[in-house]
């Protein structure tokens, strides 16, 4: 059983989907939990929902607004972060974009947003939590990826380019610093039901807190044994 009581941890992307579902994972299982996002307002309604299940005299619950792709930004979110809980043990990095084009349709601009949110915005928080992971002697870096990070599709260049790199960068880190302590995971979802998804939210897809639940039998491992990645599938996908 997990059991995070005494551990912090942030959440990217963490108002709505796959990123509010890890949120409430956490929390349920005693950690102090952060959420950012760009959007004020949903991270309110997503805190305010989140306070509701979780009293306060139990664990602190903040949200925090912050865009991933601004390195600044990103230093803002942590030193608050690091004022509100002291330090930290666990990072997701989940916040993701999806601009689905062929190349020749695919704007410079669009280009930049898919890879400086999907896989720069994972390098800068990665970059920041590593100081505050040596601190507390270890922590955890999970990255929300997709299937997509395996197999290529029509439309996908940048899509695909975000989350192949963003593998690669996951086991790379895993190499770097996995004896100082740090442990590094990469989920890959498949169709999952939320309106980031081609086709919205239907009942075959994954449903966000079944990934959510993946993460957490992940941090519930041993100190001594990590999962390098995971893939994960409807188990009975629509045919087409």
């Amino acid at each position: 059983m997990l059991n995070l009581k005494g551990k912090s941890a942030l959440v990217t992307g963490g108002s709505k989907g796959i990123g509010l579902a890890v949120a409430r994972r956490l929390a349920l299982a005693g950690a102090n939990v952060a959420i950012c996002g760009r959007s004020e307002d949903a991270l309110a309604s997503a805190v305010e929902g989140l306070r509701r299940d979780f009293p306060s005299d139990i664990l602190k619950l903040v949200a925090l607004a912050a865009d991933v792709r601004d390195e600044d930004a990103v230093r803002d979110l942590f030193l608050k972060v690091e004022s509100e809980f002291g330090g930290l043990d666990i990072l997701v990095n989940n916040a993701g974009v999806g601009i689905f084009k062929d190349l020749a349709s695919l704007e410079p601009a669009e280009w930049k947003t898919v890879i400086e949110t999907n896989l720069s915005g994972a390098y800068y928080c990665s970059h920041e939590a590593l100081p505050r992971f040596r601190a507390r002697q270890g922590g955890w870096i999970v990255n929300v990826a997709s299937l997509a990070a395996r197999t290529s599709f029509a439309g996908g260049a940048a899509y695909n380019a975000s989350k192949f790199g963003l593998l690669g960068f996951s086991e790379a880190i895993m190499l770097d610093h996995r004896y100082e302590g740090v442990r590094v995971s990469t989920v890959l979802p498949g169709s999952v039901s939320t309106d980031f998804n081609v086709g919205g939210k239907a009942d075959w897809k994954i449903a966000p807190e079944d990934v959510a639940e993946v993460i957490a039998s992940i941090l519930a491992l041993p100190d001594r044994t990590m999962v390098s990645h995971v893939e994960i599938r409807p188990t009975r996908p629509k045919k087409s």
